[in-house]
């Protein structure tokens, strides 16, 4: 079991874990209720923390989460054409309507 990184809050840590499960590797999240621990704990002794499994997997772990953290932040927006609600632009499906967007 490694560690592949560190992430600044649980929502960041459990996005990168499905990340890596999608690419059929197995990893857990420790650290997950430290957060409580923080004034007794170093701060950064209680960020969340993705591991690897298997060793073997580190490599390409890592490569996905740095893809991740490199990817560019949409920021636009997009109308929808069946009901004209704006969507963020990285929405595939209208939040308001279910329509698929373009």
């Amino acid at each position: 079991m490694k560690k592949v990184c560190s992430a600044s809050n649980l929502v960041e840590a459990q996005i990168m874990l499905d990340l890596l499960g999608c690419a059929s590797i197995d990893a857990r999240l420790l650290n997950a209720n430290a957060q409580s621990g923080v004034g007794e704990l170093p701060f950064t002794h209680a960020y969340p923390e993705v591991w690897v499994m298997n060793d073997n997997d580190l490599t390409q772990g890592k490569e996905i989460i740095t893809n991740y953290e490199r990817a560019p932040v949409e920021t636009g927006v997009v109308f929808c054409r069946s009901c004209n609600e704006e969507n963020p632009r990285n929405f595939e499906l209208c939040w308001h309507c279910g329509a698929t967007l373009e």
